[in-house]
């Protein structure tokens, strides 16, 4: 058990011994597309499940955490390509969602300067959905990953006696492995093995979100002429363009052939949680005033909305869920990771972070522990995650509340009232070098029976000074309705 690092060396394929771990992961997200990769890597043996006859490479965008792309260093193909498809040459301008501007443009750099922080070292980048999954896919592909198409997970089982897992499809079939790691999704049916279904609760908002070719824009010159405009000298670098204001906000993304529109809402009645649902414009444009209050939205955006092509408006309803601890079956066979563990209100920016964090996590973990200690190295990695995970879920909530709840006036005096925090504990974690340097010490609580929130030997990889308090949704809920900023807790979340 255990095992040396050292920071910043480049361990490509080949670089550990097989360990023998046959692992089967179910779904091909950003969770299952990175365990896999990474797992072949630490030497083990992978398959993979996925209900659909294909992988969905399609989408919008979202952001990537400066933690969940560390492993890059060892695979010097995905982050070329990283680079070239990062929009690190992009510009952010605010506006109420009235039309005015706040803040004019600025390029991304230069706000991380003002802001104390190193434009070489950025927390993140917003990156396009299709483009980050299809480099991926390619990884995937290249590596020779066996992937069972059409195979729609309904149950879960462990044979403890044996020492494996099993996968069961609705056609019966039965996937068996020494480990599986359920990365299906938000209503994964492991649930019922590791502990019973998380109870969703409507948060009362949605988001309209939509991806297009920038072509579209032509439709209405004066669309055109104010979304269709890039930033820069040449006027040919992205650019994100935020609106903020009560009870709303939206984001729109204008870079060389692609446009993206993202906009958070009331509840109209017509959403679903689910990334294949779609309304027409005149839903958007009949309902976008709903809640607002007596200033409308921008007549801009408006006709931006009349613009997008059919068919491609999602509307996507936004679940709470409370903090789960449990992310194993009992005997540590069948494991959690990405939204089937912990999901995310697209507004926290830490959904696809904190899923590629779990994968480098766990398969780092087995490597460690190797295959006669599967069930603890499965428990050793999730007390590194949990907490931290939690920590982020609230932080998410409250960023959603600081976006669509904008007071203007404090913003004027404070630019950085408009923005989310993003504190270093999120965007500076090394979760491989996190694993290899504390599995022991975790290890040993666990072997001693130390409980979870009781660990003292490991340094957090959450706010410093934290300790961990259980909360729920109905606590935050409570907070918002009385007008109250959602207590995060003790500890620096700055």
């Amino acid at each position: 058990m255990g095992s040396t690092y050292n920071d910043g060396d480049c361990k490509p394929v080949g670089s550990y011994p097989p360990t023998g771990i046959d692992v089967l992961i179910v779904g091909t997200g950003l969770a299952g597309l990175t365990a896999s990769i990474e797992c072949i890597r630490k030497g083990h043996n992978v398959r993979m499940l996925e209900r659909m006859g294909d992988i969905n490479t399609a989408g919008d965008m979202y952001f990537m955490g400066h933690s969940a792309i560390q492993f890059f260093r060892h695979w010097p193909e995905l982050s070329e390509e990283y680079e070239k498809i990062s929009m690190s040459n992009a510009w952010l301008e605010t506006f109420k969602h009235s039309g005015e501007q706040t803040i004019p443009p600025m390029k991304v750099s230069d706000r991380l300067r003002r802001a104390g922080m190193d434009p070489n070292t950025p927390p993140g980048r917003f990156q396009i959905r299709p483009l980050v999954y299809k480099m991926f896919v390619r990884q995937v592909e290249k590596l020779g990953v066996k992937i069972h198409f059409g195979k729609k997970v309904v149950d879960y089982s462990e044979d403890e006696p044996r020492q494996k897992a099993v996968a069961i499809t609705d056609q019966g079939e039965r996937f068996e492995a020494d480990i599986v790691i359920a990365a299906d999704g938000v209503g994964s049916k492991s649930q019922r093995l590791v502990g019973g279904q998380v109870r969703a609760r409507s948060s009362g908002r949605a988001m309209w979100r939509a991806a297009f070719a920038s072509e579209h824009l032509d439709k209405s010159p004066e669309v055109k002429n104010f979304f269709g405009r890039m930033a820069g000298e040449n006027k040919d670098e992205p650019i994100i363009r935020t609106f903020l204001g009560p009870g709303t906000y939206a984001l729109a993304l204008t870079r060389p052939g692609t446009f993206i529109w993202i906009m958070n809402h009331d509840v109209t009645g017509s959403e679903e949680e689910s990334w294949t649902h779609t309304v027409e414009f005149d839903e958007v444009v009949n309902n976008m005033d709903k809640g607002v209050g007596p200033v409308p939205w921008a007549p801009i955006f408006k006709e931006l909305v009349k613009v997008t092509p059919p068919k491609t408006i999602l509307n996507f309803e936004l679940f709470w869920r409370n903090p789960q601890p449990s992310w194993c079956s009992p005997g540590g066979r069948v494991v959690q990771i990405g939204d089937a563990a912990h999901s995310f209100l697209p507004a926290s920016g830490n959904g696809a972070t904190q899923a590629i964090e779990d994968a480098v996590s766990l398969a780092s973990c087995l490597q460690i522990g190797g295959k006669g200690s599967i069930p603890l190295s499965v428990r050793t990695h999730i007390r590194f995650r949990f907490i931290r995970c939690a920590c982020a879920q609230k932080l998410g909530f409250s960023n959603a509340e600081l976006l669509q709840d904008t007071d203007w006036n404090k913003v004027k005096l404070d630019p950085k009232r408009a923005q989310p925090k993003l504190p270093s504990w999120i965007w500076k974690h090394d979760p491989e070098k996190y694993a290899y340097e504390n599995y022991d010490k975790m290890a040993e609580t666990i072997k001693q029976g130390i409980p979870f929130d009781q660990v003292d030997t490991v340094p957090p990889n959450y706010p410093p000074g934290y300790r961990y308090k259980a909360w729920s949704i109905d606590e935050i809920m409570e907070d918002v309705r009385n007008g109250r900023p959602i207590q995060l807790g003790d500890g620096d979340w700055e």
